[in-house]
């Protein structure tokens, strides 16, 4: 059997709720999988054989201990602006839809939805299936292949998740339930109260209230906790706060910003804070340029903020600079479009950081994961040893007068403090991390002692632990059978 788990609106904690369930499931030797039809993010994720696919069923899958398939996510939606997104379909692009061109294809989507449900189910039996945003937007219904459409068609029990936090708790929990269509409202079999701060004995009056309104069990109230697994989407970006450590770490928040979980690891070790372009660089030990779904639009921004001229000033004190993927593309000196990244063919300057040359001549994306080995060319790559990711990227970058970061990729300056790769994932390889941190610290006239090995698998047995010491588990497991 399996299990649908719907919200009462977006960042409500769907997607850690997932995660925990499958690692719950996994720890018991139970077979599980996760599954989300219909996905908006721009954190996104390579599988083994190339798919891309949203960043938090990756997660979900490795909590679950399986590998990552396409079909986890079989239609990933990627913001582009103006109204329209690409649409990655099973992995590999499809098209690039406005919205509502993108709801005509609302059947054929909803069947390779349903098909890929199918696939999982054959090969794990057990699914965890994630809605998207909220569950009772009623105007979408007949549209809406993340929830209703896709509850309809799975005839699975249902959990409804709501954040406390947010405050009117008792409005998204029962307005939710009771505005779901009948046929969908009759296979709600509990709730979960997220994110509640303080003493949960306190809330036994809201769950008396809940229970007799709906007819249903609370199944659970999850204390807010701050567990670190990589976050789905740039909502989160809000609830970041900079830790007092003495290293501070600049990300430049981009409008088009992807795959800033990238980063994450390093909030554990340094004061990692995500810049507006019209921000001031200065006091900051090292700047890093993420990825972005439109690098010659997000450039043309920036340097309209005059970012052009402030990252000019970092590099003269000799900060460390690190592009990944789109922010490599801007650290070189030209880009040119051929039209498939923006609207119309245009060639600009980029930061001048790194002699590279980087155009746009086709919509073909390279999605493919790595492994290399960083060369031995200034304080850092000298001891980051070898480091694997994946890339997800359209367009080609040329090095003319400069060095490869790494074997058979990315580019350095001769100072080796302006560092550009194609690689999503560089941070979590501890060598690198490590590499970094260091020398960072030692700038400051601080020791780095190290990062703790195997974060990853603690924090899902952590946020599995925190799950089961505060939902009814013995109920949620017999939904499953």
């Amino acid at each position: 059997m399996s299990l649908i788990i719907l919200g009462t609106a977006s960042h409500v904690g769907k997607s850690t709720i997932v995660a925990a369930l499958c690692r719950s499931l996994s720890k018991r030797n139970v077979s599980v999988a996760p599954f989300k039809s219909q996905n908006m993010s721009l954190n996104s994720y390579v599988t083994k054989d190339g798919k891309e696919i949203g960043i938090a069923q990756a997660i979900q899958a490795f909590a679950a201990g399986v590998e990552p398939k396409a079909e986890m996510n079989p239609v990933l939606l990627k913001p582009k602006g103006d109204k329209t997104s690409q649409v990655v379909l099973l992995g590999k692009p499809y098209k690039d839809l406005k919205i509502g061109d993108y709801y005509k294809e609302t059947d054929y989507l909803l069947n390779v939805a349903g098909e890929s449900f199918k696939k999982l189910q054959s090969e794990y039996n057990n699914i965890v299936v994630e809605g998207a945003g909220g569950a009772a937007e009623m105007n979408l219904y007949e549209r809406d292949i993340a929830n209703i459409l896709l509850a309809r068609k799975l005839g699975l029990p249902i959990i409804i998740v709501g954040d406390i936090e947010r405050g009117g708790i008792f409005a998204q929990i029962i307005g939710t339930y009771e505005l779901l269509p009948d046929d969908v409202k009759k296979n709600v079999c509990g709730f979960i109260i997220n994110k509640f701060r303080g003493d949960s004995q306190l809330f036994s009056e809201g769950i008396k209230i809940i229970e007799e309104k709906t007819n249903l069990p609370v199944v659970g109230v999850l204390p807010y906790t701050k567990i670190s697994i990589p976050s789905e989407d740039s909502l989160s970006l809000n609830d970041k706060k900079p830790v007092g450590f003495p290293v501070k770490i600049a990300v430049i928040k981009l409008p088009r910003i992807s795959n800033f979980t990238d980063f994450e690891i390093l909030e554990n070790y340094a004061s990692v804070e995500y810049l507006d372009s019209k921000d001031l660089l200065l006091g900051y030990d090292c700047i890093i340029i993420p990825g972005t779904k439109n690098t010659v639009d997000d450039l043309i921004e920036l340097k309209n903020n005059g970012f052009d001229e402030k990252i000019k000033e970092v590099r003269l004190k000799k900060i460390p600079i690190i592009g990944i993927c789109g922010g490599y593309q801007m650290l070189g000196k030209t880009i040119i479009d051929l039209g498939y990244e923006s609207e119309n063919e245009k060639t600009i300057e980029g930061l001048g950081l790194l002699d590279t040359t980087t155009t746009f001549e086709s919509y073909d994306k390279t999605t493919v994961q790595v492994k290399r080995t960083a060369n031995k060319i200034g304080p850092i790559l000298s001891s980051a040893g070898e480091a694997e990711g994946y890339e997800i990227h359209m367009g080609y970058t040329k090095l003319n007068n400069t060095k490869e970061a790494f074997a058979g990729e990315g580019a350095v300056s001769e100072d080796g403090l302006v560092i550009g790769t194609y690689m999503h994932g560089l941070f979590k390889n501890h060598d690198f991390s490590e590499a970094l941190l260091k020398y960072l610290y030692s700038q400051k006239g601080c020791e780095f002692t190290g990062i703790i090995k195997d974060e990853s698998e603690y924090s899902y047995d952590t946020l599995s632990e925190h799950f089961e010491k505060n939902v009814d588990m013995k109920k949620i497991l017999s939904y499953f059978n």
